[in-house]
Parts: structure tokens; sequence; C-alpha cells
């Protein structure tokens, strides 16, 4: 007979008794964080399946940035009440668990967009499951030393897994050129709002075909064993190693199949369970999306799989495979457009590279036939001067590449992909990013979705569409005075929580303007330390006279190899190390860069937030959704008329933000004639915040960060034109609008306004829009 019963409290003090043999007063943290996850679980079916009657989406990703999941199941599960009950009754912190670590295996938006998808999806009931790597290691953890970025390894695992099953039976066997390893699926439930629905995150862990029992092994033998097992294990280590060696590309090519492969063996066993060998009903019974050009090398694998394994000819594997695949871009600028070296891949799938030249001749025909000639051709050739162009591959070897945000698909139709657009237009879509309101509301703001759900009732939480019947208190002065006063409390709180972490003391009645994502030179965190050194000028000299308040929250990982990136970040530092010992202005100014930023770090980021601070070069930037994650929690948009923040201003008024910058048809105009050099030395204040790169105000400790910073700015590289990303174009405008932001801050009631018709208008940044235009538009499902 069981211990168990379905009373999740009842369930944790039995976990507890007997793994651990302790009461919850006597259990550690990590005990009673396993205990609370088990019991959680066993509320659901254990046996829920990969196997459901119906097409079923298969999301191939690199990235799956779940973050934390204990609180977003309870919350699904409808235990968080029952939770929150259990931690008052034993004198607990309902928050106790916020020191577990993050499920870091993503980067940035990508990751965190995929996980958003898989919620959304189990809530609006689509059969979608996730496919990707179990990282031994996620994302670095970050820490700062004299302002420098450091890194160290992230065990996300020290908490232990209490939400995935290893399934030992169902791994698969991989081979490459000289090594072949097993795939042993982690499955995750993916529990969507109310459990009405449960799919399945199925992340793949390296191993190698053999147990060793290496006490039976004499000294060479040992040596031998080891390395294979360090050799098999090193595929799914480390997320994105660094891949400026060879190594470290052959490593990253090796995970993108490792991943690509193990999930399509998986799908074409369970396919053949239902039908045998007849493959009709394949893109019927599956579709399978690609998040960006990482699980790309899926389509020729299989086309192998069909050609090798089930005898099919190649037109009808290709066919197939262009019925079944997806493709999503996420990016306009073609560096970023993945290519792999077509000797290093050889070198590690040649078993593939045969496909990809047969899919390389059948493009040669289908353009023949279309007309195009051989020169023309070249801007097409999925192999071209011998690189394998992934994004080539996947527009043509699949029925739809989407976009993420409007501006995004209409830029890489007229430009980044046109001459795809021109000869396959019916392929092209948009499908605007999303997020989850159950993570980013209901979760992270639980004053917030208390107070709208007061007012206008908790269908929100599954239709955020609901939000705009707030519209209708807008001018309300006592609904403003509340929505305000809980800002108030989420800035407090995040003051608190950047203490205990960070040690850092900010004023919560200081404005928060926070600019928080991936640290690259295109997100142009660089231009907001310009302007900050501009305003710390124009206070210390009298040129601003009025000025509110304002902390500057920074967060933001730089890749280990990034040099440029990391020198922002250290710049960024030296500012706050000089405004912080400065007694003139460190009254009304706060520099701060939190560290190690991640999902839970943003949970507390997002409601505390004044002003979102989305500032990329127009053109640029894909979408953003830490943008939509701004909005829902009530700030306004501080940004250039760039990815989904044209949406926001659209769906929220741009009279409620605070657009600023050249726009993609200026840019354009003055893209061949840009001479940053004269901007720079015909404007003072341009002048003055660039010297401070070079002119000794800071001290980089003769790195050389700086020098490179001002140099790639006034001078170029070899790889790009002086200022690529129109930082000092931007700059002035920007530090206007930044001005205005201040002085209309003062007006507590209009600023607040503002903020609140923002949130009000959020709901079509739900990732539940998102899940179902992708469903009916590209799956056909439902």
């Amino acid at each position: 007979m069981s211990n168990y019963n379905n009373n999740f409290k009842n369930n944790v003090y039995t976990i507890l008794e007997l793994d651990y043999g302790k009461t919850i007063k006597e259990a550690s943290k990590i005990e009673l964080y396993n205990a609370v996850s088990k019991a959680a679980r066993k509320t659901i079916k254990q046996d829920w399946s990969l196997d459901e009657k119906g097409k079923k989406v298969c999301y191939l990703s690199a990235e799956f940035l779940i973050g934390r999941l204990v609180y977003n199941n309870l919350l699904n599960l409808g235990l968080f009440n029952q939770f929150s009950e259990l931690a008052s009754e034993n004198g607990l912190d309902i928050r106790i668990f916020e020191d577990i670590e993050d499920a870091a295996l993503g980067n940035g938006g990508l990751g965190r967009l995929a996980a958003c998808f898989l919620d959304s999806a189990a809530t609006v009931n689509v059969t979608l499951n996730g496919y990707g790597i179990r990282y031994r290691y996620g994302l670095f953890e970050q820490y700062f030393e004299n302002g420098f970025q450091m890194e160290t390894a992230d065990d996300w695992q020290k908490a232990g897994d209490p939400w995935s099953v290893r399934k030992e039976e169902e791994r698969v066997r991989i081979d490459f050129k000289n090594q072949s390893v097993y795939a042993v699926p982690y499955d995750t439930p993916v529990i969507g709002y109310g459990a009405t629905k449960i799919n399945t995150l199925r992340l793949w862990q390296s191993e190698p075909l053999e147990t060793f029992n290496f006490k039976l092994f004499n000294d060479q033998k040992y040596d031998k064993a080891v390395k294979e097992k360090n050799d098999a294990e090193a595929i799914t280590n480390v997320l994105y190693p660094n891949d400026d060696t060879d190594a470290g590309k052959k490593l990253r090519l090796k995970q993108q199949y490792f991943f690509s492969s193990a999930s399509l063996q998986d799908i074409v066993k369970r396919y053949k369970k239902t039908y045998g060998t007849d493959f009709s009903h394949f893109s019927s019974q599956y579709a399978i999306q690609l998040n960006d050009t990482h699980p790309v090398v899926s389509i020729p694998e299989l086309i192998r799989i069909f050609i090798e394994e089930e005898g099919m000819s190649f037109a009808k594997a290709l066919r197939i495979a262009r019925e079944t695949f997806a493709y999503t871009n996420h990016t306009v600028m073609s560096e970023a457009l993945e290519k792999w070296n077509v000797n290093l891949f050889k070198a590690v799938i040649p078993n593939v590279y045969k496909y990809v030249v047969m899919i390389q001749r059948q493009l040669v025909k289908e353009l023949t036939a279309l007309g195009i000639d051989k020169k023309e051709m070249i801007q097409y050739n999925i192999i071209d001067n011998n690189l394998i162009h992934m994004a080539r591959l996947a527009i043509y070897a699949s029925h739809s590449t989407n976009g993420v945000a409007k501006i995004h698909t209409e830029i890489l139709k007229n430009d980044a992909l046109h001459e795809w657009y021109e000869i396959y237009p019916e392929r092209f879509n948009n499908k605007t990013n999303g997020i989850t309101q159950r993570r980013w509301l209901a979760l992270a703001n639980m004053e917030l979705s208390g107070f709208i759900t007061d007012m206008i009732g908790n269908s929100w939480i599954t239709n955020l569409d609901k939000l705009k019947e707030l519209l209708k208190y807008q001018d309300d002065k006592e609904v403003l005075k509340q929505f305000d006063s809980i800002k108030i409390i989420k800035k407090k709180q995040l003051a608190d929580y950047i203490k205990e972490k960070d040690g850092i003391d900010i004023n919560p009645e200081f404005i928060f303007d926070i600019q928080v994502k991936r640290l690259h030179e295109y997100k142009r965190q660089l231009l907001n330390a310009f302007s900050i050194l501009d305003i710390y000028f124009g206070l210390k000299e009298g040129r601003i006279k009025e000025f509110n308040k304002t902390a500057f929250i920074f967060g933001a990982k730089a890749a280990p190899g990034y040099f440029r990136a990391k020198g922002i970040i250290k710049f960024i530092n030296e500012i706050a190390k000089m405004i912080d010992n400065d007694d003139e202005v460190n009254d009304k100014l706060k520099v701060v860069f939190i560290s190690n930023y991640n999902v839970s770090y943003a949970e507390k980021i997002m409601p505390a937030a004044d002003v979102s601070e989305q500032i990329s070069t127009a053109g640029t930037e894909a979408s953003g959704t830490g943008n939509m994650k701004f909005m829902l929690n009530g700030a306004v948009t501080l940004g250039t008329f760039d990815g989904a923040n044209v949406e926001i201003v659209e769906q929220a008024g741009e009279e409620n933000n605070y657009i600023f910058g050249a726009r993609v048809e200026d840019i354009e105009k003055i893209k061949e004639t840009y001479n940053p050099k004269k901007i720079y030395e015909s404007n003072d204040r341009i002048k003055r915040v660039v010297d401070t790169l070079i002119d000794g105000t800071f001290d980089d400790e003769g790195t050389g960060m700086f020098k490179e910073l001002y140099t790639s700015l006034i001078e170029g590289a070899s790889w790009h034109k002086a200022d690529h990303y129109y930082l000092l174009e931007d700059l002035i405008p920007y530090i206007d609008a930044k001005l205005r932001v201040n002085k209309d801050y003062s007006n507590t009631y209009e600023f607040r306004r503002k903020c609140f018709i923002n949130m009000a208008n959020a709901g079509t940044f739900s990732s539940d829009r998102t899940i179902r235009e992708y469903a009916e538009d590209i799956w056909k499902v439902n």
C-alpha cells in the first residue's frame, strides 16, 4: 500500500520522513526543496507521455532557459496556496527556495522564449514537446573582481533535479566520425495552468557506450577508459563552448548534431510504433520547429535516416522533410547566421555531409527551372566558398520561415533574406514573440496580479487580452495611487534583494531605470553608459538643474571570449565607482551593475522598473521579450523604433512611451556616408564622454579594453566601419529622451498613468497568442 495520498501537504511530510528521516523543522533547505517538488509531482499523472494521439509539435532548441521550476509548477498545479499554508504553519518564508540554482540552460532571449512557449502550449492545449540538451553546467555564474567580469561553473544540479526523470531504456546511439556515444533522455513534465495538459521537455545527456568497472583495469586500460568516458560526457558538459578555436567549433557542431539526431531517432521510433514503415502520415503526425539555426542539421539528418534506415528515395525524403520542418529566424545580422566550414563538418559528421550535397544539387535544379542563372545562384547556394550556410538550408528545405516581430519579418523579406522571399513568398510569415503571464505577472508580481484580479477577475491568467478592461480605470486617481503603491513595494523588494545578493544599497525612492539583457554591442549598453556620464557632467557643472534622483541598473553577462563586451562591463563599473565616491552627486545618481543576471533575478527586476531601456540600433534587435515583461509589469519603454518596441508603441501609444533615435530608413540613408569622427569632433559633450575611455578618467588596469572601445567608435576595425552601431548618431537624442522621462516623473499621477496604460495594453504579448498563431498558421494543429 502506498504511503502517499492526494494531499500535497501531507505528502511533503511523508517524503521528508521516508527519504531523510526528518521533520519539516529539521530538514535542510535542499531537502525541503526536493520534498516539495516530489510531492507536487505526485499530484500529476505519473505516466505522462510523448505518445499522445493527434499531431504533435516537436520544438528543437539548443537552449531552454526554464529557470527555477518549483514555484511555477506549484502555481500551475493550483498548489501555491497549500504551499503558502505549509510555510506559514512551520514558520518558513515562502521565498525559501530562491537560493536554489536556476536551470540556466540558455543564454538569453532565445532560450527564455522556448521556456515561455512550453508553458503556453500546455496551457492552450497544444501538444508541444521540447527537445534539447541536458548540459552538465549551464551558462556560467558571473561575479565581479575589480569591476571585471569573472566566470565560474554554473552547477545547476547541486540541489538535485527532482523535476526530471531519467529514461535509460529510451537511450539512442549517436555516431560521429571517430566516436560513438549514447544520448540518454531526461524528461521533465511541462504543466499547463490548471494542470489540464502535461507536455514534456526531453533533454539529452551524452554518455559512453560502455559502463566501465575501473577497479578491474590495469593502468593503460584505465587511462583509455577514463578518456573515453570524459570525451563522451564532454559533448553535453557546457552550454555554448567557446568556438574561437577549431576544437571549440567541433564541439559545438557535435552538440548540435547530438541532440538533433537523438530527437529525430526518437520521433521516428515513436511514429513507427503506430504506422510501421508507412511514412505517408509522418508530416500529418509531426511538426518540427527549428528554433534558430542550431538544430538545422536535423534536416539532412532526417533525410539520412529515411534513406539509409528506411529505404526511402531522396525525392520522397526531401518532400516529407519540407512538409515537416519549419524554421524560426532570430536575427537580421548576416554575420550571426550560422555557417560551418565544410572540412570541419566532414571531420565530425561525414555521413550527413553527403545529404547536404544532395540537397544542394536539388536546389540548383529548382533554381535553374525558375530561370535563375549561375551568377545569381551564388546568393542561394547552401554550400558556397567552402561554407555550409545553415539558414539557407533551413529556408530551402522547410515549408515556413518566420520572423519574431513585425519589423523583423519585414527586414527579412525586404533586405536580409530578400532573395529567398522573392522566390518563396508563401513561406515567409511573422510570429511576434510573447511571454507567459503566469510566470511574469501572476508569479513574479503577486501584489500587482492580486490588484488586477480584484478589479477585473482572474480570467487574464489564461486570456491576457482581458487586461484591456483595466483601461476604464486609467483616469481614476485612487486606482493609480494603489498602482503606484505596489510599484513602491516592488522597488523596496528589489532594493533588499540587491543588498542581499550584491551588497549594494539602493534608495527605492529613486527612479529605477533598468537595462537588463545579454551584453552585446548592438544592444548598446555603452550608449547607456555614455548618457549617464553626460548627465553626471551636467549635474556637476550646473547644466542640468532639475533632476529626479535616479538609479541606473544594469544586468548582463558577456560571453567569456567577447573582449569588447567585457570592456563595457568594466567601464560601467568604473562609472558606478566614480559616482559613488562623489558626494556632490551621489545623493541624486546611482549606477548598479548586478551580478549573475538570470531568470530568478529578472523575476525581481521586471516588477520594480519605472523605465525599461530598449535601445538597440534600429534594425538589429529581432524582437526582444524583456521589453514585454517590463511593459506587463507597468514600466514605460525608453527605446528605439526596433524589434517589438514598434508593436509596444502601437498598442500603448507613443505618447505613453519614449521613442528616440534613427529609424531603419534613416540608417539606410546615412550608412554609406556616416562619419562618427566628425560628430565626435564637432560636439563637446559627445567628445567629453567618449574621451573618458582614453584620457585617464577611468582605469582599465592595462588591459587595453577602453582604448579598443574608443578605436572601434572613432576608427573602426578590420571587420567593421567606425561606430558600427551608430552610438554617436543617437547619443544626444537619447540623452534628451532620458531627461524628458526624468522631468515627466515629477508628476507622479501622469507618469503612473502612462505605466498603467502600458500594462493594460500588454495583452497581445502573451506567448499564448504566439503559440495559437504558430499552431494555426504553421503547424496546422487544433
